[in-house]
């Protein structure tokens, strides 16, 4: 077959023959003849085209694609987001001054002529001979339409655009019969419709009430003469008559459409004079696409959704399904997003992390019951440039957040102790839990084959102070580590395992929770903000899990009708039993009361949480959660290399970084103003009774409260200040009250102790 030769490449004489073929061709399309009866003319010759009768029947029209506004809970809008920035208008919605530019300028004769043009082909064919090239097209508004329906349908792929606006006989053949259809189908008025709302005017903006916001912040419908005359200049060549890069270029087309408007009598010379005139009165509104221009510091959130609706099955089998749906457009997406839950976040983290500090912090708000996500936001803006960043640290790897998530430190224990309960431990379990201890040598896991301490590792709690007996209550306000090594070492790993997986606790990258003590004791494996406060609002509810959502309805919109999409919902299963997630409600209440997430605490109303902080201070933690909202907040290093000793952080300076002292602060602020002017139910607590006789934990009562300077009972366990000075200090000088949530292990042996990289 020979091979396709572009039109660009064709000498003046084969410039003329071309068009006259198509002259002819069109005569024969009127004529209902076949393209073969022609093949003289040497087009079949050429291999342009198939057999004219060979080409599909039906012109494929896709929805076009338009811009997806994404809202939040209330209904106020977030972001817009878009392939294609177009909203589609029906003609009385758009000016007739426009109406008559487009006509006048690109095709004077649309109201007369059919399909195809011949006086005015014959008309171009004279003046393309004239000038030795092609300076004047032929094509109608109706060739036009179909043109940029195969732009439409080609999408983002750059080789199908360009097979859509090759200068080939072929395409103008295809052009032909499909014009000749959709004259018949639609008529006039609808094709000057559809033409107007799928052109592109340049600056992003696709159809005329885009280009109408883009370049006069009005609408289509309002759109005076001068300004109607200045966009339908703007089609035939975007970038050459751009209004905000050239204005006298712009000024000079504007000037040639009125002329024209004058000469078909659309208009009069008068109204012509006085519109040329006139300056061009550009009120420019800039791009606002994307989630970077999401409002309320709501870009991850926005993201988020986005990853949800490219990834979730609801919305089509494969990816590639999903991702056309997205890019068509035409979506109203309500978001679960409250605006009072957002702003309290966002407020709490600025506040208390600036964007230029060496760490960042996350926080990400869920209503217990429902799994909704309230809030979500970061101290590091959304975007690429210094201080910025496109990672979402609230979510997994999936769905745009960090490789594997962040160490949890201390944040891990409430799940052992709610295995534990759930094996029929009693809440006032008493171990000894010495001050330093071995890993236990075996512990059972979920196979035949338990783990062993192969390196006789060693766990340590924060000071010398902190030595048991304890019972439970007393070890979670504490954090004991020694405490918790032994409850799993008494109840195996399995159990801990079941409720990590009915709490939905993966790690970043989508992994199970590794079954190693240091994992799921100490939490030193990556999770993430979203799954942690997820699984404390479990608690919340007094057993119940929900997986998190983000959408709450879609609505699409095409062709001018309205339709409700599908959206993924929330699956609520029991996690554990209400006493169980009663008893562990009263645990972690004692932690905000007194223990080490004191400085965490609400005012007026009931709350729980946990505190954690993990190896070399590179993460810290705080959950917690009252009977309708779970929040979770953590402060670190993204890189994991930022150890937070002698760090500022937010204009605070702080020798450690606990996780009740700097996360704990910001899930206080963050969660009371997102539950100001709200109820404040109470939790189902429980009487956990004291042992017959008093323990040692019981008799360090006073010393350990964390309320003076030089007590270390408030610390949390994890970071072991004597191995980072060989055994020469005890700790005894850290600041009552502070957290550090996980343990610090002298003599890694790869296990991943305590968070370790």
């Amino acid at each position: 077959m020979p091979k396709k030769r572009s039109g660009g490449g064709l000498s003046p004489t084969q410039q003329a023959a071309k068009f006259l073929g198509v002259s002819v061709l069109a005569g024969a399309v009127l004529a209902g003849i076949a393209l073969p009866a022609f093949g003289a003319l040497g087009l079949a010759a050429k291999g342009s085209v198939e057999s004219f009768d060979e080409l599909p029947a039906n012109l494929k029209t896709p929805p076009l694609s338009q811009r997806t506004t994404i809202l939040d809970a209330e209904g106020g809008q977030i972001a817009t987001v878009y392939s294609r920035d177009r909203t589609v208008v029906d003609l009385k919605n758009i000016s007739p001054y426009m109406q008559k530019a487009i006509v006048a300028i690109e095709d004077s004769r649309f109201y007369e002529h059919g399909a195809v043009d011949l006086k005015g082909m014959l008309r171009a064919l004279n003046k393309n001979v004239q000038s030795s090239g092609v300076s004047q097209g032929a094509s109608t508004l109706t060739q036009q339409y179909v043109k940029n329906v195969f732009v439409e349908e080609a999408g983002d792929d750059p080789t199908k655009v360009a097979q859509a606006t090759q200068q080939t006989i072929g395409r103008k053949i295809k052009e032909l019969k499909y014009a000749i259809q959709v004259e018949e189908e639609l008529g006039k008025k609808k094709i000057l419709e559809n033409y107007l709302n799928i052109t592109f005017f340049g600056e992003q903006a696709y159809g005329v009430e885009a280009a109408s916001q883009r370049y006069f912040s009005t609408h289509a419908k309002d759109l005076t003469l001068p300004q109607a005359a200045l966009l339908a200049g703007i089609v035939q060549s975007p970038t050459v008559y751009d209004p905000v890069k050239d204005d006298v270029t712009a000024t000079n087309r504007r000037n040639v459409v009125l002329k024209r408007m004058a000469e078909v009598g659309d208009i009069t010379e008068a109204e012509a004079a006085k519109a040329q005139k006139s300056p061009l009165g550009l009120k420019v509104k800039q791009p606002k696409n994307g989630c970077i221009t999401a409002v309320k510091g709501a870009s991850f959130f926005c993201k988020y959704v986005e990853r949800v609706f490219l990834s979730d099955p609801v919305f089509g089998k494969t990816k590639e399904v999903r991702a056309k749906l997205w890019n068509q457009g035409g979506l109203t997406i309500r978001t679960t997003l409250e605006p009072q839950s957002q702003k309290s976040v966002q407020d709490s983290l600025k506040d208390h992390v600036y964007k230029s500090d060496k760490v960042a912090a996350a926080a990400t708000l869920v209503e217990p019951g429902t799994g909704k996500i309230l809030g979500m936001g970061q101290s590091k803006p959304y975007g690429y440039g210094k201080n910025e960043t496109e990672y979402n640290y609230s979510v997994n790897a999936s769905m745009g957040g960090s490789n594997y998530g962040f160490p949890t430190g201390s944040t891990f224990k409430p799940f052992v102790a709610a295995a534990a309960l759930e094996e029929g431990r009693p809440a006032n379990q008493s171990y000894p839990a010495p001050y330093e201890m071995p890993y236990p040598s075996t512990v059972q896991t979920c196979s035949s084959k338990p783990w062993t301490n192969q390196g006789n590792d060693k766990l340590e709690n924060e000071s010398e102070s902190e030595k048991g007996p304890y019972q439970l209550k007393k070890a979670m306000e504490l954090s004991v580590n020694t405490y918790f090594v032994q409850m799993l070492a008494d109840i195996g790993m399995c159990p801990v395992v079941k409720m990590t997986d009915k709490l939905g606790v993966v790690q970043g990258n989508g992994d199970k929770v590794p079954e190693v003590p240091s994992s799921m004791t100490l939490g030193s494996t990556g999770l993430s903000p979203l799954t942690m406060a997820t699984a404390y609002a479990a608690f919340a509810s007094r057993g119940m899990y929900c997986t998190p959502i983000a959408i709450e309805s879609i609505t699409q919109t095409v062709g001018g009708t309205k339709k409700s999409l599908e959206v993924p919902k929330s699956t609520c299963s029991r996690a554990m039993s209400e006493k169980t997630a009663d008893t562990v409600n009263t645990l972690l209440s004692g932690v905000t009361d007194s223990g080490t997430g004191k400085q965490a605490g609400l005012s007026g109303r009931a709350n729980a949480g946990k505190t954690g902080t993990t190896d070399s201070r590179k993460n810290a933690w705080f959950v917690g959660y009252t009977p309708n909202l779970a929040g979770a907040v953590w402060v670190g290093s993204a890189t994991q290399k930022v150890e937070m000793t002698n760090i500022t952080i937010g204009g605070v300076y702080h020798s450690q970084v606990y996780g009740g002292d700097t996360p704990g602060p910001i899930w206080r602020d963050a969660m009371t103003g997102a539950l100001e002017g709200k109820e404040a139910p109470p939790f189902n607590l429980v009487n956990i009774p004291n042992p017959p006789d008093k323990d040692r934990g019981d008799e360090n009562d006073d010393d350990n409260n964390g309320d003076d300077n030089g007590d270390t009972g408030g610390n949390d366990d994890g970071f072991l200040t004597g191995l980072l000075t060989n055994g020469t200090t005890n700790g005894g000088n850290s600041t009552g009250g502070n957290d550090g949530g996980t343990f610090f292990q002298g003599q890694s042996n790869g296990n991943g102790n305590g968070g370790r990289d």
